[in-house]
């Protein structure tokens, strides 16, 4: 699972896998489902753009959680 190191937060959006070997995405945000993207890595800002990108082919649309929650 990838997820940024910027300040932590209490959500995260995060984008599931549709297909079983698939990769989960997740990346602080608020509790709207906005990522801050200044604040993540140039590493975790790119998986974020790809994740958008890839919607509804690679993952699923993402959804708000409590960060560490199941």
């Amino acid at each position: 699972m990838n997820t940024s190191s910027m300040n932590p937060c209490r959500y995260e959006l995060r984008f599931q896998p549709l297909v079983p070997e698939g990769e989960v995405f997740a990346f602080p945000c608020d509790a709207e489902g906005h990522v801050d993207m200044d604040g993540l890595s140039d590493r975790d800002r790119r998986e974020y753009l790809y994740a958008r990108a890839v919607m509804g082919r690679e993952v699923a649309m993402p959804a708000v959680r409590i960060r560490g929650g199941h």
